[in-house]
């Protein structure tokens, strides 16, 4: 779920140029953290997982982005909690939200 008002607010604090160019730069920050999750756990990196989805959570955040928030939240609890089926689980999760998130995000900046 995107909450459009922080995207709008985004846009009225920055100008069109400015906020674009965040909002680009925030896509693609979250882009390669999805994939550096999905990198560290298919390697085992613990560590690097917590870090990326944690960061991930923050930046979806700022753009309002919640679910997408709410989720990276819930795969670094796992991986915190060392619960492997959980972060499997979330993680799949994670990935399917993100995509849809990061597609939602574009979309709405060409209206």
């Amino acid at each position: 779920m995107l909450d459009s008002d922080r995207l709008h607010d985004l846009y009225k604090q920055l100008g069109q140029h400015a906020a674009e160019d965040v909002v680009c730069r925030a896509l693609e920050e979250m882009a390669a953290r999805l994939s550096h999750i999905e990198a560290s756990y298919r390697s085992g990196n613990w560590g690097d997982l917590r870090k990326n989805a944690r960061g991930l959570g923050a930046i979806a955040d700022q753009l309002g982005i919640t679910v997408l928030a709410k989720v990276a939240r819930d795969v670094k609890t796992c991986a915190e909690n060392g619960d492997l089926v959980a972060t499997a689980a979330t993680l799949a999760r994670l990935m399917r939200v993100g995509e849809s998130s990061l597609s939602e995000v574009w979309d709405m900046q060409d209206i």
